[in-house]
């Protein structure tokens, strides 16, 4: 047998969620075959695939063409398929309200949204991160591709060959875009001595007489709320322009310290702090977790963590109908980061998106059900992809594409490919990454929809992060 009962249900529930149909899957002498319930006909995927259940990258990608057969992909005419053997053509056979599938979509669907592949892995990079380059999809290069979504769309067509008469759901565009606060205030939390030595960077290296004379102010004026001089606080200026685009930011914040150098400076409880959180609540905006460097291994400190976050909000009248956020430094480790989240009670968590590279860590922009693969159990945390971080396109140590046409035009394209699948576009923006008039106007262009408004292509919908 290759899937569980517990796996085969779950991915019934992704089908649900996807087509709006409930559909039944069953393994049956090497097959695994699906119906709807109390109706003729059946799909039949006849070639699965070993590999799909093993936790490794080093197998090989093939291609398929679908306009050939007269299918409409989404993206481009050729799909990669991911297959330890070359593909039977046609891929798709249909008889009557019967089709056979040579590809084995179930079971690549299970491989990459339960990221199975990330098992065990020892090929980590300094952060124990498991990197985009070590990846089948990076490998194969089909990482900024939604290769789940277009596969789905391909079944979702021969589904209506199967049942003519059927209607399957629809989806609509949208964009989520959150904010990991890994430092509120660029000198408001800093200790006396760290704040005298950025002065003085500021007035030697720098000759910056304005930065010079800030640091104090904002430091001695911190216990009346953020500075609006302080050049981390960008806050309402996010709210403005996800309010202006019809969208509703997502802001993660720090509530632990377990690195004394790469977590934030900053308690949860500080009266700033709370006077943000009251701020952000008002507008109408969301409130989430980032847990702090050392807690991606441990489920108890995830847990702790979001309690603390959860603590100070309902001191603060700060209620929401979910709770969710982001691993700090995008650290994670499946499925052990993965029962964290899910132990502590949070409803959906947005860290996978690869650091190193940007595009579809999960194969889809679309959130699901959570599926932890070693223990073959549903959990009811839900994943959210994270599609792009500013710093992956950004940062000397990745892309390092900087601020400019290049750069706007890689997250653009990927933009274009949530779009093409009517799925979720998840941008990743820190408020201290701000500080210039050129990546402000590089922000704002990527959440407007003006580029897809005069290809005809309508506009954003509102995100419901």
């Amino acid at each position: 047998m290759f899937f569980t009962e517990n796996a085969l249900s779950w991915i019934e529930s992704i089908l649900l969620e996807r087509f709006g149909q409930p559909f039944c899957l069953w393994e049956e002498s090497g097959t695994v075959l699906m119906n709807i319930p109390g109706r003729e006909g059946h799909i039949c995927f006849d070639h699965l695939q070993k590999v799909f259940h093993q936790s490794q990258s080093e197998f090989p990608c093939m291609n398929w063409d679908a306009s050939k057969e007269g299918y409409n992909p989404p993206i481009e005419g050729v799909i990669p398929a991911p297959s330890e053997a070359k593909l039977p053509l046609p891929l798709i056979v249909l008889h009557p309200k019967v089709a056979i599938i040579h590809y084995d979509i179930i079971g690549l669907t299970y491989w990459v949204l339960s990221r199975k592949e990330e098992i065990g892995r020892k090929d980590l990079d300094e952060h124990q991160r498991f990197p985009s380059i070590s990846s089948h999809a990076y490998k194969n290069g089909y990482l900024e591709r939604p290769i789940v979504d277009e596969w789905l769309i391909i079944l979702g067509q021969v589904i209506e060959q199967v049942w003519p008469h059927i209607k399957l759901k629809t989806h609509i565009f949208s964009v989520k875009v959150s904010h990991d606060v890994d430092n509120p205030s660029l000198y408001g939390f800093e200790d006396w001595t760290t704040l005298v030595r950025m002065m003085t960077a500021n007035l030697v290296k720098r000759c910056d007489i304005k930065g010079f004379l800030t640091a104090p102010f904002v430091k001695l004026s911190r216990d009346n709320g953020l500075s609006t001089f302080d050049p981390n606080n960008t806050f309402d200026w996010l709210m403005d322009v996800s309010e202006a685009n019809n969208i509703r930011s997502a802001f993660y914040f720090i509530c632990g310290r377990t690195d004394r150098l790469r977590d934030g400076n900053y308690e949860i409880e500080h009266p700033a702090i709370r006077k943000l959180m009251r701020s952000i609540h008002r507008r109408g905006h969301e409130i989430g977790l980032h847990p702090s460097y050392g807690t991606f291994n441990s489920p108890a400190l995830i847990r702790n963590e979001a309690e603390r976050l959860k603590k100070v909000c309902d001191e603060e009248n700060i209620t929401q109908n979910s709770w969710g956020g982001r691993m700090h430094y995008l650290r994670w480790q499946q499925p052990i980061t993965l029962r964290g989240w899910d132990h502590a009670g949070m409803d959906y968590d947005s860290t996978l998106g690869y650091a190193d590279r940007p595009g579809f860590r999960c194969g889809t922009c679309y959130e699901y059900p959570a599926f932890d693969p070693e223990g073959q159990q549903q959990l009811r945390l839900r994943l959210r992809p994270l599609i792009v971080m500013e710093g992956t396109i950004i940062a000397k140590q990745y892309l390092n594409l900087g601020v400019g046409r290049n750069a706007e035009d890689r997250v653009m394209q990927l933009k274009r490919r949530c779009r093409a699948v009517n799925g979720s576009f998840t941008l990743l923006w820190h408020n201290s990454t701000l500080r210039s008039a050129s990546l402000k106007a590089m922000y704002s262009r990527l959440l407007s929809d003006i580029e897809f408004q005069k290809i005809g292509c309508g506009a954003v919908s509102p995100s419901d992060a």
